[in-house]
């Protein structure tokens, strides 16, 4: 089974968490929701708050050993808040020094660019933040997930099948027979 870690605080879009969580899910994977606190976090559905979500564990208490993979989902507060917080960019970071695969949606590779992991790569994002990633070294391109190495990145929920499909891919899961 593999172990995926999504970091999220109040804010992230509600779409590009709970899709590729119940995508993943289904496909035999075993989530942890980390945050900034203990209790819940509310995601942002068009343009007004959505559904909260229990944390499983603060970003105080992850190890990034104990995952296969790492999962950012987007929204604008969402990553904004937390590529402030230096443990949250240090698990990233840990994350990439494993070479584990890190899927950033949407106005998540904020945080990939604060962690500093994008210089020379291959990225996708919400058009607002190209110039951003582009200034932190990455080569821009838009499309609906882009792949390289261990970083999968994506534009926008609309990019969510192709997103969790390069997830999986990475990972090498395979899809569970429903009559397993």
């Amino acid at each position: 089974m593999k172990r995926i870690l999504i970091i999220a605080t109040d804010g992230f879009e509600q779409s590009e968490l709970m899709e590729p969580k119940a995508r993943l899910e289904e496909d035999g994977a075993d989530i942890t929701i980390a945050s900034l606190e203990d209790g819940e976090i509310t995601g942002w559905k068009d343009s007004n708050w959505g559904e909260s979500v229990p944390v499983d564990i603060t970003v105080e208490e992850v190890s990034s050993g104990d995952y296969d993979a790492l999962l950012l989902p987007g929204g604008q507060i969402n990553p904004d808040i937390l590529r402030m917080n230096e443990t949250v960019i240090n698990l990233i970071k840990d994350f990439d020094k494993a070479d584990k695969p890190i899927a950033a949606i949407c106005h998540a590779p904020w945080l990939l660019a604060e962690a500093d992991i994008v210089k020379g790569k291959v990225v996708t994002s919400w058009p607002s933040l190209r110039t951003d990633l582009r200034n932190a070294g990455a080569d821009v391109v838009d499309r609906e997930v882009a792949v390289d190495g261990n970083l999968i990145t994506s534009r926008n929920p609309e990019d969510i099948p192709a997103f969790t499909a390069a997830l999986k891919d990475a990972m090498a899961m395979e899809r569970i027979p429903e009559n397993a």
